[in-house]
């Protein structure tokens, strides 16, 4: 193997790995935003820990930037809860910065 194609493989290894913690931080984020909007929409136990593999799932499914925000500011809004959308966006910005904190210290 030359020096060519270990080079090669050692940027592919390295790009899968940051991938796959980016992976890991975007749906700890998600897990920490479904129990913060849980926790707004009085939803507990069970109800909560569903809520939040809805919107973990949901970012798996989307393909755009904002759909997290999106779905959280409008299950928010469907019940009531007064919040702007700027507000669930810091919330969401606030929260992939614990993720990544936490992500880093596994």
């Amino acid at each position: 193997m030359t020096t060519f194609d270990e080079r090669e493989r050692a940027f592919e290894n390295k790009f899968q790995h940051d991938q796959d913690l980016l992976f890991r931080i975007r749906a700890r984020r998600d897990r920490l935003a479904g129990l913060w909007a849980a926790s707004l929409l009085g939803l507990t136990g069970g109800e909560a820990d569903a809520y939040v593999r809805q919107i973990i799932d949901a970012d798996i499914a989307a393909t755009g930037p904002h759909d997290v925000r999106d779905r959280l500011a409008a299950d928010l809004h469907a019940r009531g809860v007064d919040i702007s959308d700027h507000r669930v966006e810091k919330e969401l910005a606030r929260l992939l910065d614990v993720a990544r904190v936490q992500v880093h210290a596994e």
